[in-house]
Parts: structure tokens; C-alpha cells; sequence
């Protein structure tokens, strides 16, 4: 019996996804630095009282999201970098920001946090979903 190779079979190589330079800032869900109703998000999520930065919830400046244009939409997840080891990571979109802000990001956190900062030239890029077969 002649041995016979196994087929070569072509693999694409992944995706290369949009990575995107924002502004990051950190908001609280507190009715001055949001709405009437701050712990409800734009997405209709509700925010927990003892909530932190922990949670990893994100807003979006609306020219960043798919309804007014842009590439991301509420539930996706985006990998952040730039800000600082403590806060770089996996975000999941659940706000928008004010009209006002482009190219920007607000991190949700809690008023005990004390995080009051800026970071510029910081870049996110939406996470694809990895599904598997059960």
C-alpha cells in the first residue's frame, strides 16, 4: 500500500477588526452626569446600587454606535487599551453619551471609586464571539 498525504486544505487568515482611538473618561450613575433616571443605561440594562468599575460597563460617543453610523451596537464586548493596567480589558457596551462627544468612551464606576481621570489616544477594537458547539 503507497502512503498518500493528506490534503492540503487553504486556512484564511483571521479577520483584522477595525481598531478605533478614543478618548476614555469614567462617569457615575448619578442623575448630573447622566439622565433622570441614572441607573438605567441606554440599552434598558439596570446598573446594581453596589456597583464598581469591576463590572467592565461601557458608554459609547454616538458617532462610534450602529445607530447613528458606526461600527459597535449595545451587548458587544470591546477589548480596551491605553488607559492603565488596573482598567485596560474587556468592556461590554451598554450606554450612549451625551451628542456632544466624539471618538470618546466613558467607563462606568462607583462614586467611592475616586476616579476622576482623562487618557487620550486610547484604542478599543470589538471582541468577535467565539462560539462553540455543546
Amino acid at each position: 500500500m503507497a502512503f498518500v498525504p493528506a490534503p492540503v486544505i487553504a486556512q484564511r487568515p483571521p479577520r483584522r477588526l477595525p481598531t478605533f482611538t478614543v478618548t476614555a473618561t469614567i462617569y457615575e450613575a448619578e442623575a448630573r452626569q447622566t439622565d433622570s433616571e441614572p441607573f438605567v443605561t441606554a440599552d434598558n440594562s439596570r446598573i446594581p446600587r453596589r456597583h464598581s468599575s469591576k463590572m467592565r460597563w461601557m458608554a459609547l460617543s454616538r458617532d462610534l454606535l450602529k445607530k447613528w453610523g458606526g461600527h459597535f451596537d449595545y451587548g458587544d464586548s470591546v477589548r480596551v487599551t491605553g488607559i492603565s493596567p488596573k482598567l485596560d480589558g474587556n468592556y461590554i457596551i451598554h450606554d450612549t453619551m451625551n451628542r456632544r462627544h466624539r471618538h470618546c468612551m466613558d467607563i462606568l464606576a462607583a462614586k467611592s471609586e475616586h476616579l476622576d481621570e482623562m487618557w487620550k489616544n486610547v484604542k478599543i477594537v470589538k471582541i468577535e464571539p467565539q462560539w462553540r458547539a455543546s
